[in-house]
């Protein structure tokens, strides 16, 4: 897959391009029903003779445009982003750089410079897609500013449990805690990626050695608890026990949120290892306990469940 950036004034030719399926949407997640909007833009090119694209937009549009903080978590962070995308099988990305001067384009300047400006000949997008300033271009706008240059598929809500997949959806459940819902709606299990780092080793000292994983400030983490998760490490998966949390039995100030995974069986040093961390279930909230020995016998009893899950859910062990 090409990964293409632009800005605003565009800064890429027509010429330079051959005739594009694309799909539009900003795909945090890449969910299910994201996935729809990708494969249609990938249907219509392999129908039409095209190549398939795909165009997102970086960073939030909610940031530029003041609606939240200046920092947005994601479920998929851009370098994420362009991974999920490229597994799809997608010829080429568009990553727009989101600026106040880009969201002040009219719905038929974006058309006329983002779409067929880059020799877009098919467009695939969902049915509530909106497109220039405030939004004012919908997929029923989208015929009459095409100027008949290209073609283009309206995606229906795509739904589970008959409510609609969307990444909003999905971000709350993830502030929940409630990852063991997500596989329905993201075709796959919730990961972060981070880092193994050092951190002060108490687990060790009590049995139960764990991994310090630095996850990027871009990922939303799940709130604090126990969980039950699988570490990526070295193109392996390995199960675990995931604590997340500020350690209350250790820790009386602490302040940095720490993600801690002790894996089963694994004897490994991983540190300065990149690693993903895949979110399977929530298990408890964290606990302060009285001492190291109630802290130990939890901790067994944690092991125990999340063992217990794996071992149901064997499809998982090899993966």
């Amino acid at each position: 897959m090409e990964v293409v950036k632009l800005e605003f004034p565009l800064n890429l030719g027509v010429t330079q391009l051959p005739p594009l399926a694309m799909a539009l949407g900003y795909f945090d997640g890449v969910h299910r029903g994201h996935q729809q909007v990708i494969a249609e833009a990938k249907k219509q090119a392999d129908e039409k003779g095209l190549q398939s694209a795909v165009m997102t937009f970086y960073p939030h549009p909610s940031v530029v445009l003041g609606k939240s903080d200046k920092h947005v978590q994601s479920i998929t962070p851009l370098a994420e982003k362009i991974n999920k995308i490229a597994d799809l099988g997608v010829d080429y990305l568009f990553i727009v750089r989101f600026t106040p001067e880009f969201a002040n384009l009219l719905p038929q300047e974006f058309v006329d410079q983002y779409i067929i400006g880059l020799n877009v000949k098919h467009v695939a997008a969902g049915f509530d897609f909106t497109y220039g300033r405030m939004g004012k271009g919908t997929m029923e706008t989208l015929p009459f500013h095409s100027r008949e240059m290209f073609s283009y598929s309206v995606v229906p809500k795509f739904t589970e449990g008959n409510e609609k997949v969307s990444s909003t959806r999905i971000r709350k459940l993830i502030k929940e805690g409630n990852v063991a819902d997500l596989p329905p709606l993201l075709g796959r299990f919730y990961t972060t990626c981070g880092i193994v780092v050092h951190g002060d080793k108490r687990g060790r000292t009590i049995g139960f050695p764990t991994a310090n994983v630095d996850i990027s400030g871009e990922y939303m983490i799940p709130p604090t608890g126990v969980y039950s998760v699988r570490l990526r490490v070295k193109n392996h998966w390995y199960n675990g026990v995931c604590n997340v949390g500020y350690r209350p039995t250790f820790n009386k100030e602490a302040v940095k949120l720490s993600v801690e995974v002790h894996l089963f069986d694994f004897h490994q040093d991983i540190y300065g290892e990149k690693v993903i961390v895949e979110w399977h279930r929530y298990q408890r909230e964290e606990k302060k306990f009285s001492g190291i020995e109630e802290l130990v016998q939890q901790i067994e009893q944690d092991k125990r469940i999340a063992l217990q899950y794996f071992k149901k859910s064997d499809k998982f062990s090899n993966i």
